[in-house]
């Protein structure tokens, strides 16, 4: 559905600063079908790539097919094929949520017999169907992301583009946002793409893209990037991160990674972690203020792929 090669996006300087490369060389291929997330810290790069999908952006080089259609030379076959969830709140607060529906259904050129029943059904999962005549600042945030959402799916899109849609909600209403988006993907076969730096929205999607700096750093199913580290690691924080990585390194001959306060141990077989931690802790329990034995999840795998190699005598 997208194939993105060699994409470069450079913002041009000014006076006072230099242009900056918000996208270097990336290529990706999203299969037809997929959900996939795009994962990063803040300024990685992903909002200027959802610009350039969703038309708002021309690239600096580099070339986007969606659709098998080419997105700088043929923008008009594509736009019937999206749905846009921005990361900013795109509902006028003013008016009531069917307001909000019939603008957008217009818009999209919905005809007014059609437009009842595909409200309807956009809004069948919500908590806003029996809510059409309240206005939109009167909702909870969940509430407005999911009318955001319903607005969307009313076009039947076939890619489902959304840019950090769970910002600004609370654990319980991203939890619920992601596992019904999943389950109405699944339900229509839609191909979609949704940007985020929370790294647990990330555990039950087809496939993960991590970048940083404008850069694809990994990509694959979430399984398969979590064996990356293997399946069990030591986390421990120090008094004193310099010191206790030396004897680490030095005396016992491990392989570490500074992440922040933290050393991290990698290890590739289950149950390697608690003997490991039982010889660090005759070792240096003096200095090690907290010392933990988890499984990898996504954010360990970032960890991975940005800090520096790890070193061994």
């Amino acid at each position: 559905m997208i194939q993105i090669d060699h994409l470069t996006h450079v913002y041009p300087g000014t006076r006072k600063l230099p242009p900056r490369t918000a996208v270097s060389d990336f290529s990706l291929r999203v299969g037809t079908g997929e959900f996939v997330i795009l994962s990063g810290p803040n300024g990685s790069g992903k909002s200027t790539l959802f610009r350039i999908l969703s038309g708002m952006a021309l690239p600096s080089s580099g070339t986007v097919t969606i659709g098998g259609n080419d997105l700088i030379k043929s923008p008009h076959l594509i736009r019937p094929l999206l749905g846009v969830v921005f990361q900013s709140p795109a509902l006028d607060k003013h008016l009531t949520v069917d307001e909000n529906l019939k603008i957008h259904a217009t818009l999209y050129g919905i005809a007014k017999g059609d437009y009842r029943k595909r409200r309807d059904e956009a809004l069948d999962w919500t908590d806003v169907k029996d809510r059409l005549d309240q206005k939109v600042d009167t909702l909870s945030g969940g509430q407005a992301r999911q009318v955001e959402l319903a607005k969307v799916l009313m076009t039947n899109p076939r890619l489902l583009l959304l840019d950090e849609p769970t910002t600004g909600l609370d654990p319980a209403s991203r939890r619920n946002f992601i596992s019904t988006l999943r389950r109405i993907q699944q339900q229509r076969g839609m191909t979609v793409l949704m940007t985020s730096h929370v790294f647990t929205e990330a555990e039950d999607v087809d496939r993960v893209a991590i970048m940083k700096d404008g850069h694809l750093l990994a990509w694959d199913a979430p399984a398969a990037l979590r064996a990356m580290i293997g399946k069990e690691m030591v986390v421990l924080q120090p008094s004193d991160t310099a010191k206790v990585a030396r004897i680490l390194r030095d005396e016992m001959g491990l392989a570490v990674r500074e992440h922040g306060d933290e050393l991290r141990l990698e290890e590739t077989e289950n149950g390697a972690g608690l003997p490991l931690a039982e010889k660090i802790l005759e070792r240096c329990r003096s200095d090690i203020l907290s010392l933990a034995i988890k499984r990898p999840d996504l954010e360990d795998v970032f960890v991975h792929v940005t800090s520096r190699a790890p070193t061994a005598p």
